[in-house]
């Protein structure tokens, strides 16, 4: 794989207490062409994302002090912190605790054991992702509005607050307005087409960002379609 060879090096901070599997992290995420930050419990990783501003998060469920679920709750409600790339990283392999961690607000989640390429597939994918992007500056559908420059959006007036995969989610919607988009397509063209992603990731993004959106009154702009996907549109049939 590639490693990073021009422009700013990113900054990824390792949330970690296990010691031989930071050295290992630091040795290939170096190798790759980042920098490295550490932090050995949760409350320290706050801390360390306040003085270094990392450019994303791996992040230990299991973590003394705090654990990762807390921090990355803490990282989404902080206005400098709502948009940073989070993976969380935990032995807990069952289906209700990825999803647990992806509600809380991570990006995405790896299970130890864990491939190292797959790791690092993961880390630039969500890097090049929060990358700025050429696309044109503003969006808009309906009631909502979207400016990509100043990554702010609207409905009714009111500001939205979205988590970075939900923003990114609903600027590919507001492109691509009423049409039908299946979990794959929606997977290879949020998450990335070089990175796994279980489908059901989508679903549950799916959930925060009609959270997000609707408030109590107004219409659901999200159409499930059944056996076929999602779809921006305000034809809730």
């Amino acid at each position: 794989m590639q490693a990073v060879t021009n422009g700013a090096r990113p900054l990824v901070l390792v949330v970690e207490d296990e010691a031989a599997l930071v050295t290992m992290l630091r040795y290939n995420l170096e190798k790759q062409g980042y920098r490295v930050d550490e932090a050995g419990d949760g409350q320290e990783a706050l801390t360390r994302i306040a003085e270094t501003q990392p450019d994303l998060v791996l992040l230990d469920w299991m973590l003394p002090v705090m654990s990762g679920i807390e921090v990355c709750r803490q990282i989404r409600r902080g206005s400098a912190t709502r948009d940073l790339p989070v993976i969380m990283v935990t032995a807990r392999a069952e289906d209700q605790d990825a999803v647990r961690g992806l509600n809380t607000g991570a990006d995405d989640y790896i299970t130890k054991p864990f491939n190292m390429e797959a790791l690092l597939a993961r880390v630039r994918a969500l890097l090049r992702r929060a990358a700025p992007t050429p696309l044109k500056e503003k969006l808009a559908f309906h009631d909502m509005q979207m400016d990509l420059v100043t990554h702010r959006v609207q409905r009714n007036g009111r500001s939205l607050h979205l988590g970075p995969t939900e923003f990114r989610l609903l600027a590919f919607f507001l492109q691509h307005p009423h049409r039908v988009f299946s979990r794959e397509e929606l997977l290879d063209a949020v998450w990335g087409p070089d990175i796994h992603v279980e489908p059901r990731t989508v679903d549950v993004h799916i959930r925060r960002l009609r959270k997000s959106i609707n408030a109590e009154g107004e219409l659901d702009l999200v159409r499930t379609v059944r056996a076929a996907g999602y779809a921006l549109d305000t034809d809730a049939a």
